[in-house]
């Protein structure tokens, strides 16, 4: 199945050019980590409000783990930026730094916000009639509710997310070019989405049944796996983006 496919190139992206990969992300990469290091030195405490336990950061940690966080944000987009650039056009980084493409980040943001908006909006759209429903049918709604809403953010996300890589390569996507593109492709993404969701699920099981999930050795292991999972969610945009819109192979 095409989605399955899509899904083994993004991988095969990422190890077939690991030095390249690592190039391109292991500087920037270390920013995200000291924002997981930083929660896991400072864990929120729990205090009882009202009858509901709320999770609590003194004020500190918390500017500190903003303020990471932010710079985190900023580094996640140059990844993106550099890798899609060095997937489509062949730019590779002189070192170990890739070249700031400031312009590029911006627009990146600007359109991963306006899909963000366009996903919330057509999820809270599609629960109207199925929140009426419940009155109806409220163990069968209750049950199908969150994957309906999962399954239509992923299509929505996926088929106008080619409008991201396009714009690092300076080639402007509409939102109606990203969807025409993309057109009669839903079964490929909500394949796509499914073996991505599988996969996530599956390299965090040795975390979930580790005993502590807090654990040291669990944040080490989170660490790298959090790598090749930014790595290849950044593949699988690019690999969208080359094949329908490019016509790119993914054999």
């Amino acid at each position: 199945m095409q989605g399955i496919q899509i899904f083994a190139h993004s991988v095969r992206l990422v190890l077939n050019h690991l030095d390249v990969a690592l190039r391109v992300s292991l500087v920037l990469y270390l920013v995200q980590i000291s924002v997981m290091v930083a929660q896991y030195l400072n864990p929120p405490r729990i205090e009882r409000i009202n009858g509901v336990d709320v999770a609590l950061l003194d004020p500190g940690p918390a500017i500190l783990i903003a303020l990471l966080s932010l710079l985190a944000t900023v580094a996640s987009l140059w990844i993106a930026v550099a890798w899609h650039r060095f997937v489509l056009t062949g730019e590779q980084p002189r070192g170990w730094l890739p070249e700031w493409q400031g312009g590029r980040m911006l627009g990146y943001l600007g359109r991963s916000l306006l899909i963000g908006i366009i996903v919330v909006l057509a999820v809270a759209a599609a629960s109207i009639p199925l929140m009426m429903l419940m009155a109806v049918m409220p163990g069968v709604v209750q049950s199908f509710l969150p994957f309906a809403m999962v399954a239509l953010g992923s299509v929505i996300i996926f088929r106008l997310g080619v409008m991201l890589p396009a714009g690092t390569i300076d080639r402007k996507l509409t939102l109606r070019q990203a969807w025409q593109a993309t057109s009669g492709q839903t079964d490929t993404i909500l394949v796509l989405a499914l073996v991505a969701a599988g996969a996530a699920v599956v390299v965090q099981i040795p975390t979930l049944v580790s005993g502590d999930p807090g654990s040291l050795i669990s944040l080490v292991y989170s660490i790298a796996v959090n790598w090749f999972v930014t790595m290849i969610g950044v593949s699988m945009l690019t690999t969208l983006y080359g094949h329908f819109v490019e016509g790119r192979a993914i054999d």
